[in-house]
């Protein structure tokens, strides 16, 4: 095997596999990173219990020369030594070039390193997902799904189906849900030329996170394929497999309020900004709480009392309060989060009590939705 490549798209590939590659594996072959090369290009793999990355650099693309003098081989290299070594070449162009004896010798200007490197045919095949049963949504979609909802997974292993989001397809709208039991977070994106339906899919919240770092800020389109134990989403470059969550994830349409007794409008960031510096005093994990009550004149009091710290008040407008009047209490940092997820320069925010989960959308009728149950305070 024996390749020149650009060093700063072998740098890029290398970053993104190396999120799939872990040092606690109890297969010894897979703490390395697998190459191939092909005349159309190299394919670099990482893999552990959870997810599995391929990530694919073209020989030619767009007309630009990025792999070249390219003889077909393959060969696992050590994931802990690569990586850096790669990061610190001298030059702008690297040589790799593997032996018939395992041999890895990397050049790059006047540095020379030599690897031992695996045989690569030791290396487990990744599965090749059946992909009939697949569907596409613009990257920039699929990262906003992400991020609008993954924060809210349970961090805690206890209820292990909790740490991971809930992707549902019915009647061509794509759902994200992920809940703690304290929170949920909810998006539905529509989406187009597709029949398949799925309800009970629940990707670790970990793989999510991962993969949202590896997605280009694009619109082009990503292809997900569901099995019965893992997901596939897959674009031009990338090959992203990880397994799902067994378990059934709870019904959390229930959760969601159908009536409401307070409402208030409000600009996102005013009320966002006020309840982070409520939060100054508020930064003990048992007593991250702020409590909120309606005034007259749409004014709303953001207040935080931590008897050994201190006492912080402070007064925002809101744009309308209608209903009853309300005192709550809610962890800040639930509702920085909510705020943040949502896109959007007005929120709404529905009451059904002091004791009752409460509901936070944009002002449009986008289809995001947050809620949160409160705290108790005596």
């Amino acid at each position: 095997m024996k390749f020149m490549i650009q060093r700063e798209q072998l740098i890029a590939s290398v970053q993104n596999v190396m999120k799939a590659i872990s040092s606690k594996t109890a297969v010894p072959i897979l703490t390395g990173m697998k190459i191939n090369a092909e005349q159309h290009g190299i394919t670099l793999t990482g893999s552990d219990s959870d997810i599995s990355i391929e990530s694919f650099i073209p020989a030619e693309e767009d007309g630009i020369v990025q792999v070249e003098n390219i003889e077909e081989g393959s060969i696992v290299l050590q994931a802990k030594y690569f990586p850096e070594i790669v990061r610190k070449l001298p030059e702008n162009t690297v040589e790799i070039e593997a032996d018939d004896n395992l041999k890895v010798t990397i050049r790059s200007g006047k540095a020379e390193f030599s690897l031992n490197g695996q045989d690569a045919e030791e290396y487990p095949p990744l599965p090749r997902l059946q992909t009939d049963n697949s569907f596409q949504i613009p990257t920039d979609i699929l990262k906003n799904l992400i991020k609008q909802t993954v924060f809210a997974v349970s961090a805690m292993e206890t209820r292990p189906i909790l740490t991971g989001v809930n992707l549902q397809l019915k009647n061509s709208t794509l759902s994200f849900n992920a809940t703690d039991s304290h929170r949920l977070a909810s998006r539905d994106v529509p989406v187009a030329d597709t029949t398949i339906e799925f309800s009970n899919v629940v990707v670790p919240g970990k793989s999510l996170t991962e993969l949202n770092k590896i997605l280009a800020d694009s619109d082009e389109p990503v292809e997900l394929s569901v099995t019965n134990n893992q997901i596939l989403f897959r674009t031009n470059h990338l090959y992203f497999l990880s397994r799902l969550l067994d378990g059934n994830y709870p019904e959390t349409s229930r959760l969601i309020p159908d009536q409401s007794k307070t409402q208030i409008t409000v600009i996102t960031k005013d009320l966002l900004h006020t309840i982070d510096r409520a939060s100054l005093l508020a930064k003990d994990e048992r007593n991250n709480v702020v409590k909120l009550t309606t005034k007259s004149d749409h004014v709303l009091e953001i207040s935080s009392n931590s008897p050994e710290i201190g006492r912080v008040v402070e007064e925002v407008s809101a744009e309308s309060i209608e209903g009853e009047d309300l005192k709550i209490s809610f962890s800040a940092k639930y509702m920085l989060d909510a705020l943040r997820a949502i896109n959007n320069d007005i929120v709404k925010i529905e009451f059904t009590g002091a004791m009752r989960p409460f509901i936070i959308q944009p002002i449009t009728d986008e289809p995001i939705l947050q809620l949160i149950l409160p705290v108790r305070t005596y």
